[in-house]
Parts: structure tokens; C-alpha cells; sequence
């Protein structure tokens, strides 16, 4: 099993590491904002990755907290790129 932990995290790093560079490079606000709920969403499987790595339940609370403000945060920045596109 240890293999496929590291293969996990092999692929978790490397997807974070694209999704910095469509970050950087991104056309639109929409586009990092997306991008940022996409970074927050690799960082909880990470450390769910972690948890069940060590068998060790102490990391889910972390977890709980990281997707809760990446959903509020999706939704603040939806709720907000709605309101700037009704006062065009």
C-alpha cells in the first residue's frame, strides 16, 4: 500500500503544481477563481490522503474547516461576479 501513497501524493503534487501555472496564467478573474477552489479542493484530498496514510483520524476537523471556507468562498465569489454583471 505504501506505493500507492506515493503514487497519490506524486499525482496530488503534480496536479497542484499545473494548477499554479493555470493561476498564473489565467484570462479571466472567473478563471482564478476557479482555479483557487480547485487548489483548496487537492490540498483536502492531500491531507485525506494523509489521514488515511496513518490511519489516524485527528486530521478530518482540518478537512471539515478547509472545504467548508472553500465552499463559502466559491459561493462569495459567485454571489459577487453576479452582482458586478448586473451593474453593467
Amino acid at each position: 500500500m505504501t506505493a500507492v501513497y506515493y503514487v497519490v501524493f506524486a499525482l496530488l503534487g503534480l496536479s497542484s503544481l499545473l494548477t499554479v501555472v493555470r493561476l498564473v496564467r489565467g484570462p479571466g478573474v472567473l478563471d482564478r477563481i476557479v482555479t483557487l477552489d480547485v487548489l483548496v479542493t487537492l490540498f483536502a484530498a492531500g491531507i485525506a490522503a494523509e489521514a488515511a496514510r496513518r490511519e489516524d483520524g485527528t486530521g478530518l476537523p482540518v478537512l471539515l474547516a478547509v472545504t467548508l471556507l472553500a465552499f463559502v468562498g466559491s459561493v462569495t465569489a459567485a454571489h459577487l461576479v453576479e452582482k458586478r454583471e448586473g451593474m453593467r
